[in-house]
């Protein structure tokens, strides 16, 4: 399957749909991932991924990735449909930052506002990916085993 929007809808209490994402969790706050929540899950999923991408960031890499990477968090069961504020369980992978885990939105000061997509990820995977993959590395894995995924969108302007 493709990357394609699905019925698979995501939520946060943090912020809603194109609005602004809390200081709080970006890295002029503290720093903690949002709490997410989904539904619509397709039914064979064995396993669920987060990641959350910056579009807007003006960077392309010798791979021809582009953006800046703030998330990658995978082999998350499937009977899992919410994450909390600052989740530490499952495995997080590298984000563009050099670390594990997340990293909150901090784009060039006077860049303006960017868009920072979360996505979950359905697959009809166990949860059994290596540990410490970048968010390329496994979309390259899990792509073919995608069954659903969507976004939610969420903006920060660095003041």
């Amino acid at each position: 399957m493709g990357f394609a929007l699905s019925d698979l809808q995501v939520t946060s209490s943090a912020f809603g749909q194109d609005a602004a994402i809390p200081t709080r969790h970006t890295g002029e706050g503290e720093n903690r991932s949002p709490d997410l929540a989904w539904t619509g899950v397709p039914s064979g999923t064995r396993s669920l991924a987060v990641f959350c991408h910056d579009p807007d960031a003006p960077l392309i890499s010798a791979r021809g990735t582009y953006g800046f990477v703030h998330w990658v968090l995978y082999n998350i069961p499937p009977a899992v449909n919410r994450l909390p504020e600052g989740v530490s369980e499952y495995t997080a992978g590298h984000n563009d930052f050099g670390k594990l885990g997340y990293g909150g939105p901090l784009p060039p000061a006077g860049h303006g506002v960017h868009r920072y997509y979360f996505w979950v990820v359905a697959l009809k995977q166990p949860p059994e990916f290596a540990s410490d993959l970048t968010l390329w590395s496994f979309l390259e894995q899990a792509e073919p085993m995608v069954t659903a995924m969507n976004r939610l969108v969420g903006t920060f302007r660095r003041g």
